[in-house]
């Protein structure tokens, strides 16, 4: 299926863009509620959902669309789902809340059990990354300038990227058979786009995440040379029965 990327680049932006209304506007309505799984739940949320999935159904009216704000999809309806969208339209509700900048906006297409393409926004900055399985992985600064990234993998030194807010002691079980010599801690699915750039060399994550956490960094994070496993080493698959995700490993290759 040919997807043009710039679109969805285009999309992301926009959605950022109602993200910082409210982010920006002293007079906004900050309050949160919590979801079903009591996490939070911002205007902003919802902001960024209606602005993606709208532009999403107007440009490609035959890919059904699974988001964090629209999630309750049963298996049966899209089992047999060739392409999807996997959106998270505000990930890093809490550090957004915190006011420290690090959340984003995540689309992914997948295709099966697979994310093909990933954009990942990061409204106060104005950073955007973007990757497909035919174009790699791209960054795009502030300034418009665009770069493509790679893996970093020193032999050894390596850096751990791990959650600003969802730490786990079993990271360092597993963090202790790599090379790892120091680490960093970032919100949202920025840690991804660590491996991607090179700046960090592995990010485990122990516990659950649901699929629209992950699908946008894994595409990014494969397209430029890393690979997301299950900690056995065996395949990050896509559209499960459950969408909750198990433990993962990103690693450079």
């Amino acid at each position: 299926m040919q997807i043009a990327i710039e679109r969805i680049n285009a999309i992301a932006l926009e959605a950022g863009k109602g993200i910082l209304e409210v982010y920006n506007n002293p007079n906004a309505d900050f309050q949160t509620t919590l979801k079903s799984d009591d996490s939070p739940l911002t205007v902003a949320d919802r902001v960024s959902h209606h602005i993606i999935v709208d532009a999403l159904k107007s440009a490609y009216p035959s890919i059904p669309i699974i988001s964090e704000e629209g999630r309750d999809i049963p298996y049966e309806d899209r089992k047999d789902w060739e392409y999807f969208w996997c959106v998270d339209p505000l990930d890093g509700t809490k550090e957004f809340i915190k006011r420290n900048g690090e959340f984003t906006v995540n689309i992914a297409l997948i295709h099966i059990d697979k994310p093909v393409l990933g954009v990942i926004y990061v409204p106060v900055r104005n950073v955007l990354y973007y990757a497909g399985e035919n174009d790699g992985s791209w960054k795009q600064s502030d300034d418009g300038t665009v770069t493509a990234l790679k893996v970093s993998k020193p032999a050894d030194n390596w850096i751990s990227v791990g959650s600003r807010s969802h730490a786990s002691e079993e990271d360092e079980k597993v963090l202790a058979g790599y090379p790892v010599v120091s680490s960093i801690s970032v919100g949202s699915s920025l840690k991804f786009c660590m491996i991607a750039e090179g700046k960090a060399q592995i990010y485990y994550r122990h516990g659950p995440t649901m699929e629209w956490d992950t699908a946008a960094g894994h595409a990014i994070a494969n397209y430029s040379g890393a690979k997301v496993t299950r900690p056995d080493g065996e395949p990050f698959l896509y559209n499960k029965v459950s969408l909750l995700n198990g433990s993962f490993l990103c690693v450079v290759a």
